[in-house]
């Protein structure tokens, strides 16, 4: 990448055309067109007023759902492991590729479906930005002591703090002048193992988020530099996992969402954004709450009360017996920090019971209120469970369905990607869906409208 090209952004934020400029060294500093330090600090706490515009940003839509439109034409095999065509454009590069022709990079969106992507994905780096510093200014050096968070650790968060402020300034200057600012949080935890696991689930829909759109973006330049900033935040989440007392990685393939789902779980947390704030186009789904989500906090997440999670499902660290708690437990029992740590129990494992409960259609949510929760009318009752997880999407039908109660259960699906590699695994997405369409990791926004509540996170490993 040209050492510059912090400059070539901020300038060509605000052009209608990539800029023809020369950059040397002595070139003055071209300020971003907003960053954390031009946005000062934010406030925390719900929101409370009355919302002046409701609803995601729309247009007129030409049909309900997407329809299945068959395989693209393929014009290219190779079953010999040679080159296929017959000459190369220049020594070493063989023919084909996007964006390897000369034509000079435009790092800006290319359509609506890019704006609103990237846009969704600055409303997650601001939320993780103000977090990570929230998080260090409200415990004290005892509360992350006790917790088995040293000087280091701390050190750590607030250098993932500083990774968050590049990551916001760079996608707002790719958006240009529209790009939304920082905005008030409101956060669902109390203690320090609370707020490491929000910070872990939060890192997970922010990253599965990015993936899920990433490869559709009609801007290639953009969805380079998006990369660049997700492969750090993807480092974040393994970290938060660690301080959890998790094994880092227990997945072999990362799973994506669609923005609706992302935006679903993240806007809950954000209780109000400054006037004018630009909006999202995104769908708010009804929420879900698995009413048993497996507690990484216990020893045991099998007794006592269990925990109630909706959405990216918050710790509840409180109410748990002392002879069940797994910080500084004995043996393997334990999850203090660790670099990796292996559960003698698992949280979760095939055929356990899963109770769901959801809630209703036309609730306020998000920024000042200003959005409302709504499903397609595809979508017209609950059938299926849509387990979520690597590179499956795995439909189990629903029972003991209760309209009334807006609740129902399923069971955990036996399901692996390849052999020896257990799909039901870290913190997955699931979904409560009317219909069960074919979907790969390419296509699963295909099920939106079918989608009749959640995403929640299902804390399985």
């Amino acid at each position: 990448m040209h050492p510059y090209v912090g400059l070539f952004l901020g300038l060509g934020a605000l052009a209608a055309a990539a800029p023809q400029v020369t950059l040397t060294p002595l070139s003055g500093p071209i300020p971003p067109v907003r960053s954390s330090e031009v946005t000062g600090p934010t406030s925390h706490g719900p929101f409370s007023g009355t919302p002046t515009v409701t609803g995601a940003l729309s247009a007129p839509a030409t049909a309900q759902s997407i329809a299945p439109a068959g395989a693209p034409v393929v014009t290219y095999t190779n079953n010999n492991g040679k080159l296929q065509a017959s000459y190369m454009p220049v020594p070493y590069q063989p023919a084909g590729g996007q964006g390897v022709n000369g034509t000079t990079p435009y790092y800006h969106p290319l359509s609506d479906f890019d704006y609103e992507s990237l846009t969704l994905a600055l409303y997650q780096e601001w939320i993780e930005l103000d977090l990570f510093h929230y998080g260090l200014a409200t415990f004290s050096v005892q509360d992350f002591e006790a917790a088995g968070l040293t000087a280091q650790d701390r050190f750590l968060i607030e250098f993932m703090a500083d990774q968050e402020a590049g990551h916001a300034t760079l996608l707002s200057n790719i958006l240009g002048p529209a790009a939304p600012p920082q905005c008030t949080y409101n956060y669902p935890f109390t203690t320090v193992r609370e707020f490491i696991d929000f910070c872990q689930k939060l890192t997970r829909f922010g990253e599965s988020g990015v993936y899920g759109f990433l490869g559709h973006l009609d801007s290639r330049e953009s969805a380079t530099l998006l990369l660049q900033s997700i492969s750090t935040e993807a480092r974040q989440q393994m970290i938060f996992r660690q301080f959890d007392g998790l094994f880092p990685m227990p997945v072999w393939f990362e799973v994506g969402c669609p923005q609706s789902w992302a935006w679903t779980l993240l806007a809950p947390y954000i209780s109000s954004c400054p006037a004018n704030t630009t909006r999202l186009a995104w769908q708010n789904f009804p929420s879900l709450t698995v009413l048993n989500q497996p507690n990484p906090a216990k020893t045991n997440p099998n007794l006592g009360a269990a925990q109630a999670g909706t959405g990216s499902n918050p710790l509840n660290s409180s109410d748990i017996a002392a002879s069940n708690q797994c910080l500084n437990a004995t043996g393997s029992s334990d999850c203090a920090p660790a670099i990796s740590q292996n559960r003698s129990i698992p949280l979760s494992y095939p055929g356990r019971p899963v109770h769901f409960a959801w809630g209703s259609v036309g609730e306020p949510v998000g920024p000042n209120n200003s959005y409302v929760t709504s499903r397609s009318p595809l979508a017209d009752q609950p059938r299926y469970a849509m387990f979520v997880s690597q590179l499956n999407a795995t439909y189990v039908p629903l029972v003991n369905v209760s309209l009334a109660a807006n609740t129902a259960s399923a069971v955990q699906p036996n399901m692996s990607t390849f052999a020896g590699d257990p799909a039901a695994n870290g913190t997955i997405f699931i979904s409560i869906v009317s219909h069960n369409p074919y979907v790969t990791p390419f296509n699963l926004s295909l099920v939106n409208p079918y989608v009749w509540s959640g995403p929640v996170l299902y804390q399985a490993g």
